[in-house]
């Protein structure tokens, strides 16, 4: 008992001294160690000491003597905790790089072992999965014995705890730390099988996290329902992104598709996959995945398996990742880290560029009709997107979009080229396309709103409108704008806009043009127009001077007011066009007509021209909204010149209620008289409203007249 007071007093007395006389002291402590050399809190104390005058070399000294000499001591524990936690950090303070220096001056074996032992004090399995793969890269030897085992400890926790997403902390250590370790040790023989099992997991990884949403809040989890899909459009919160477990600056994995490149090229080395093992792009890889899938139904036993598992990895990963690179083009604001300020949404739909140009009509008839009127010789042949003929996988269609509003629009239609190419290669073969369902399957891309858009528009692309349909329901569900969610800037509104035109579009390539209005109407009511109307680029004035094109190319759309208002009255434009110009009469269709062809006029004039004929033909003509919405002066001046002798006193009923007072008062000359005075009145009043914004003109017609314009479609 005495000798522990003893040792006790001593140190006391060394701590005394510790400010003042700091050699004396260490003197003190010499002497009680040499007395009594068994004592733990004498060496503890001239440790202390030599560490906080960070004296790098005795402290190790000291530090060694203490984990040989006392290995149960918890003081002991919690000092090596401290240092392996500056091991672990980046951090570049005074006493951290200190404590990193200290380490390293302890002999090699010494260092393994003290890693070993805190990685068994360790009871979290973040931690001490951290603590491994320090021992591991600092003495690769031992990734042979611990490196698969850490690897299936991490996969193992993300089941255990029940984590729902693959960017969690535990995948992110083992893809980004662990499993290059694993794959790069040529000591190691790991089954071709395993390998394929890791690469699967490191690009579910690096997938996950390219195409995550704008805030941790907003992480697309996989299921099977389509009411699992998560809008982009909740609360988006902060644009930092933290992985669960993780610090803001360790969550940060630079260049994804690099290093899952990198990957991939060493376990295909490791597989025997065939090909370029220098192959260092994923456009150059789907182009070597082709030449394989020639030889592969000549292919059996071992050999066939191993290049079915190539061709499906490598063909999903050029499918994820040019996928994700259309996506990020035509809807960035789905993803974090894309920059979404400068582009809204994108739509791809029916191109409506040959909306007025498939009547023909002769050279020179371009002047109003009063002065030169002649239609061209036999009848129109007009020509609807639901023909069949090459549209069924989508061959031969081109994709219009303009190159000023969309700088990258190269890049965008190659990477959706790709995508496209790369998804019929792995449906090209039963083998292929199974083992690819169970990749998605177990990725639950399901889920996934980004790819679900992506495949809505390829099969778009492919003219399967009404696989189209189904899918753009189950997205026009998701994306409805709740009250209170809306955000600042109507994102919400115009990603719901997005999937009702892309509905309106299908509904009518498949001729089903009541639906489409019905769709069209609806996105209409919610756009405020434009203060004034767009001026025409040399793009648009140029645009009807190109050869008419069969109705099968498509065109990527802005999801702007500025675009989609003027898209939906040509569409409307083309549902009524086609029952205007039938053999049967149908006044209410035909004055639809001259009412939306006001837009971008003059490029309707051709059309508008065999509507005046088809009324002259009718010899009368009733359309009782005419004043409501034609300020076209062009127009009125047509339909003032049809009242004349010289434009054959064409019967105008466009007034309201005039047809029932010309019904009941046919006898009346005064009446009859009064009617042709209201008409002229009506008409110089109408005049004046030339200077109108015809947006908004058109916009209050289609607002005002949705009823009717709808029940005027079959």
């Amino acid at each position: 008992m005495s000798a522990q007071k003893d040792c006790e007093f001593l140190v006391k007395r060394a701590r005394e001294l510790v400010s003042d006389d700091p050699c004396a002291a260490k003197a003190w402590l010499i002497t009680a160690r040499t007395l009594y050399p068994a004592d733990f809190n004498i060496q503890y104390e001239m440790y202390i000491i030599e560490r906080n005058a960070e004296r790098t070399a005795s402290a190790g000294r000291l530090l060694y003597d203490m984990f040989i000499n006392f290995p149960d001591q918890p003081t002991v524990w919690r000092e090596i905790s401290v240092i392996t936690a500056a091991l672990r950090s980046d951090s570049q303070d005074k006493h951290a790089q200190f404590l990193r220096g200290l380490f390293e001056t302890l002999p090699g074996r010494v260092q393994c072992e003290m890693l070993l032992k805190a990685t068994e004090q360790c009871f979290n399995t973040l931690e001490k999965a951290e603590m491994l793969l320090l021992l591991l890269k600092r003495f690769p030897e031992s990734v042979v014995q611990h490196g698969v085992n850490l690897g299936e400890t991490l996969l193992e926790a993300e089941v255990s705890e029940n984590v729902e997403t693959p960017v969690n902390c535990f995948r992110k250590l083992f893809v980004c730390d662990v499993l290059p370790l694993v794959i790069n040790n040529m000591d190691m023989r790991l089954p071709a099988s395993l390998m394929q099992k890791y690469m699967l997991k490191a690009a579910e990884f690096y997938i996950g996290y390219v195409t995550r949403g704008p805030s941790p809040d907003v992480q697309i989890q996989g299921s099977q329902e389509a009411g699992s899909l998560k809008s982009p459009n909740v609360s988006r919160g902060s644009q930092r992104y933290v992985i669960d477990g993780l610090s803001e600056k360790s969550s940060v994995v630079a260049e994804p598709w690099e290093r899952l490149l990198d990957i991939l090229a060493v376990v295909g080395a490791r597989c025997e996959w065939q090909g370029d093992k220098g192959q260092r792009s994923y456009v150059d890889m789907l182009l070597r995945l082709k030449e394989l899938c020639r030889y592969l139904p000549g292919l059996e036993g071992d050999t066939r398996s191993r290049c079915c598992s190539q061709v499906v990895i490598c063909a999903a990963l050029v499918l994820f990742r040019s996928a994700f690179l259309y996506m990020s083009s035509v809807q960035p604001a789905l993803f974090q880290g894309v920059n979404a300020l400068s582009s809204g949404p994108w739509i791809l739909i029916e191109d409506l560029s040959s909306v007025y140009n498939d009547v023909e009509v002769e050279r020179g008839a371009v002047k109003h009709a009063h002065k030169k009127r002649k239609l061209a010789d036999g009848r129109e042949k007009t020509m609807s997107s639901d023909d069949e003929d090459g549209l069924g996988k989508g061959r031969g269609r081109h994709i219009l979009v303009n190159k000023t509003e969309m700088p990258s629009w190269s890049e965008t239609l190659e990477n959706f080229r790709t995508a496209r190419e790369s998804w019929d290669l792995l449906h090209s073969h039963d083998g292929l396309e199974t083992e690819f369902k169970k990749i998605c399957a177990s990725w639950k891309t399901d889920g996934w709103l980004w790819f679900r858009i992506f495949l809505t528009d390829m099969i778009i692309y492919q003219g399967q409108y009404r696989k189209a349909l189904s899918s753009l329901h189950q997205m026009a569900a998701v994306l409805q704008p709740q009250p209170g969610q809306q955000s600042p800037s109507g994102q919400a509104s115009l990603e719901h806009h997005r999937a009702l035109i892309q509905q309106a579009s299908c509904h009518y390539a498949l001729g089903e043009y009541r639906m489409a209005c019905e769709k069209l109407l609806d996105v209409v009511g919610g756009l405020v127009p434009p203060n004034q109307e767009p001026t025409k680029t040399p793009e648009d004035q140029g645009r009807v001077k190109t050869k008419t094109r069969k109705g099968n190319d498509l065109r990527l759309l802005p999801c702007t007011s500025k675009a989609v208002l003027p898209f939906c009255l040509q569409l409307m434009l083309a549902c009524f066009k086609l029952r205007a110009f039938t053999d049967n009469r149908d006044d209410l269709s035909l004055g639809h007509v001259v009412v939306l062809l006001q837009y971008d006029w003059p490029h309707g004039e051709m059309l508008f021209l065999k509507a005046v004929d088809k009324i002259c033909q009718q010899g009368s003509f009733q359309y009782e909204n005419f004043f409501n919405y034609v300020t076209n002066i062009d127009m009125l001046e047509e339909f003032a010149y049809l009242r004349t002798p010289e434009g054959g006193r064409i019967q105008l009923e466009l007034l309201p209620n005039q047809g029932m007072l010309i019904k009941h008062h046919t006898v009346t000359r005064g009446i009859t008289k009064g009617v042709k005075e209201d008409f002229r009145l009506a008409m110089e009043r109408q005049v004046s409203r030339c200077g109108e914004n015809l947006l908004n003109v058109l916009h209050r017609f289609c607002i005002n007249e949705k009823i009717i314009i709808i029940q005027s479609l079959p």
